[in-house]
Parts: structure tokens; C-alpha cells; sequence
């Protein structure tokens, strides 16, 4: 587009007094675009911030890829021999064995149901992600062998139980007898509290090594499930057909996408919902671009008449008003994305929006903006502004500069 098409195009959209009005629904369509992709992005952030931030916390607890037993009755006996095999395999950073059972804690004043998960730990054992950083206690009586039995807690079953790292726990779990299975009691001690950020495993989760899991739970050397950390979580389904192959015909392997797939899904469809509900911010917009270029095409049907007759070509003139579109669309996008990337920022950064940990899993909202969803909620905002200059343009350019001027 030529210098004098520019020239033009901004020179109509200044204001003079006579165009008062003109001149308000232009700021008004600035603000609405800016409105809509400072929304758009806004509500990307946030959908965008759940999914990683409940993607992270629950990696951080189990694998990216299970191998699971396709008889939950039988477990696994020949782990210490699949292991090594499966940490061959190109992509996978660690397998990990683990031991899941339903347990019961006894407080001083409080008992309490929870998830006993054996992983292996202390003696040089590859710590779980989630124990690495401890709200309190540490890892270390489990290779000093200070106590017999030591035990990790989630923040929120400690605050259940009124236990604090240095505290004892008493674990009620089973044990083979000649009279058949019965409870047995444990006596543990809390070498630390971990945090995960999520209220269903800070409230419900305790981890102990694989032996001390196996004893409370009467059970052999046998383990529930090995644990694949792969370099690239997004390959996940090629590395569970591998490690199928390897573990046999009795195992099968799950990957973090299948076990929650109902919460991503639902993800998924909030993301959509919030583009076409923010989206028609947009349309809104587009129609008071609509509209100011309409009132400049009547505003200006002599100027135009003027310019065509001094041999403005009808291309030009059509280009004119696009341009004016997309000008107005061009400032809205600018404020907008200013303004939609520094609030989320500023909400991540600060947690300004706290949420209840027991119903939503996690303490406040996360906000995570991705410049790339800037770039097509921008192209989004611009084409609508691009369709909405049509029209007004095709008008001018059509307009006849004899008829035009004929009564001036």
C-alpha cells in the first residue's frame, strides 16, 4: 500500500468537530477489540496455567507411563529382574517400582484412612520428584536407620492426623497369620511432610520404602506397578507399546493421558467454550468498525468524489478504508495484549485469585500465557477486522464522482 493511501486512511480517522461522533465509536471499537483479545488471552492463561499446573503436580506423583498387572490380585514378582530391561528402553529416564495399599493412621488424637505408596528410598535410591523438596523433615532416616519404620506425609494428612515431622504415627495394616489375614499394627516414624500442591494427595498419600510397604500390607516381594519418567512426556503412547512388548502378555501399560483423561478432556472443552463465549467480543467489535467506517463513507462521499476525480483509482480507495480497519483493530490489538499478558503475569506472580483447595485441588488460580496464542488470537482480531472493512469499502470505491459532486 502507497504513502498517500496511509496518509489518507489516518488523516480520516483523526477527529474534528464535526465528527464528534465519528471519532467515539472509533475509540469504542479500539476498546472493544482490545476488550476481547485482552479476555481471549486471559482466559487461554488461565485454562493453559490449570492444564500444566495439574499436568506437573500429578506426573510428580505417579509416572508418565504405569505398568500395571491386568490382574490387580496378582501384582508384580518379577520387578527386580523388568526394571533394568525397561530403563533400556530409548526415552524412558527411570523406571520405578511401587507398592499401593489402603492403610489406616492413628493419630494422638485422630485416625485417618490414606494411600500407603512403597517407592524405593534412602541407600543411594533416585528420589521421587514429588519428596525432592520437603515442606519439612528430610530424607535421611531412611539410610541412618534411626527407626525402624519411617514414614513421609502429605501436608494436608498431617494437618489431619496433628502430626509434625520428628512426630509418631501408628499404621494399621494386615498380616498373614495361621488364622488368616489380621490387622496388624505399626509403629512409624514422620521423617518429613511433603506438598504437592494438590489437595486429593496432600490429604490422602504417605510414602515408605518398598519393604516397609510390603510388611504393613502382608505381602512378598512383590510391587503393584513400575513407574516409566520419560524425557518427553508427549511420548508416552509410543513408549507404553514398548514397554508392553517388554514386560509381556500379564502387564499392560497405562500412560498419563489415558488415566486422566476425563480432567484434560474437560479441560479441553472449558478452552473451546472460552474462545467462542470471548469470541463474540470480537464480533461486537467488528460491528462498530462496521459502523464507523460506514458513517466515514457517508461522512466523506464528497472528499472521496474529490479524490477519485483528480485520479484516485477505485482500488485506492478501497484500500483506503480497509486500512482504516484494520487500523483500528491494529491499536485495539496492541492495548490488548498489553494489557491481557501483564494481567496474567501479575496473577500468577501475586496469587490474587485464591480458590478452596478441597474443591478445586489446587490453592489459587494459575495463569500461564503463551506468546504463542498471541499471535492467532492477534490474527483472529485482525481478520475480523479485515471482514468488517469490506462492505464500507466496496461502498466508497463505488461511489460516482459526477454524481457526487453534481449538487455541490
Amino acid at each position: 500500500m502507497s504513502r498517500f493511501e496511509w496518509m489518507v486512511a489516518l488523516r480520516y480517522l483523526r477527529a474534528r468537530r464535526k465528527q464528534t461522533v465519528i471519532s467515539v465509536i472509533t475509540a469504542i471499537s479500539i476498546v472493544g477489540v482490545a476488550a476481547g483479545v485482552m479476555a481471549l488471552i486471559i482466559a487461554l492463561a488461565v485454562n493453559n496455567g490449570f492444564q500444566s499446573t495439574l499436568q506437573a503436580d500429578l506426573l510428580s506423583a505417579t509416572g508418565d507411563v504405569t505398568i500395571l498387572s491386568q490382574d490387580p490380585d496378582m501384582g508384580i514378582d518379577n520387578w527386580p529382574q523388568l526394571v533394568p530391561k525397561l530403563e533400556q528402553i530409548p526415552g524412558v529416564l527411570a523406571a520405578t517400582p511401587g507398592l499401593y495399599g489402603q492403610v489406616a493412621l492413628k493419630g494422638p488424637l485422630v485416625s485417618a484412612g490414606a494411600v500407603l505408596k512403597g517407592v524405593p528410598l534412602g541407600n543411594g535410591a533416585s528420589v521421587p520428584p514429588l519428596l525432592r523438596h520437603l515442606q519439612s523433615g528430610s530424607l535421611a532416616a531412611f539410610s541412618n536407620h534411626e527407626h525402624r519404620y519411617n514414614i513421609i506425609l502429605g501436608a494436608g494428612l498431617a494437618d489431619t492426623l496433628g502430626l509434625r515431622a520428628g512426630s509418631n504415627v501408628s499404621v494399621i495394616g494386615s498380616q498373614l497369620t495361621p488364622m488368616g489375614i489380621a490387622p496388624a499394627l505399626f509403629r512409624f516414624h514422620v521423617a518429613g511432610i511433603f506438598d504437592a500442591g494438590l489437595y486429593d494427595i496432600n490429604s490422602a498419600w504417605a510414602f515408605t520404602t518398598i519393604d516397609d510397604a510390603q510388611n504393613v500390607l502382608g505381602l512378598n516381594d512383590v510391587v503393584n506397578a513400575i513407574e516409566l519418567r520419560l524425557s518427553n512426556v508427549f511420548a508416552a503412547p509410543e513408549i507404553a507399546q514398548e514397554a508392553e512388548k517388554i514386560a509381556g502378555p500379564k502387564l499392560i501399560a497405562q500412560t498419563w493421558m489415558h488415566r486422566n483423561r476425563a480432567l484434560f478432556n474437560a479441560l479441553k472443552l472449558e478452552k473451546r467454550i472460552s474462545v467462542i463465549t470471548v469470541g463474540l467480543i470480537e464480533l461486537v467489535a467488528a460491528l462498530n468498525i462496521l459502523v464507523v467506517l460506514v458513517m466515514l463513507v457517508m461522512e466523506k462521499h464528497r472528499d472521496i468524489a474529490i479524490l477519485m476525480s483528480m485520479g484516485a483509482r477505485r482500488a485506492q480507495v478501497e484500500r483506503i478504508f480497509v486500512l482504516q480497519g484494520l487500523i483500528i483493530g491494529g491499536v485495539g490489538c496492541i492495548i490488548g495484549l498489553t494489557a491481557g499478558y501483564s494481567v496474567s503475569a501479575l496473577f500468577n506472580h501475586y496469587h490474587w485469585l485464591r480458590l478452596d483447595q478441597q474443591i478445586y485441588a489446587l490453592s489459587y488460580v494459575p495463569f500461564q500465557a503463551n506468546w504463542t496464542d498471541g499471535f492467532w488470537v492477534a490474527a483472529l482480531a485482525l481478520f475480523t477486522s479485515f471482514i468488517a472493512s469490506l462492505h464500507p469499502s466496496r461502498t466508497a470505491a463505488r461511489i460516482a464522482p459526477a454524481e457526487a459532486l453534481r449538487y455541490e
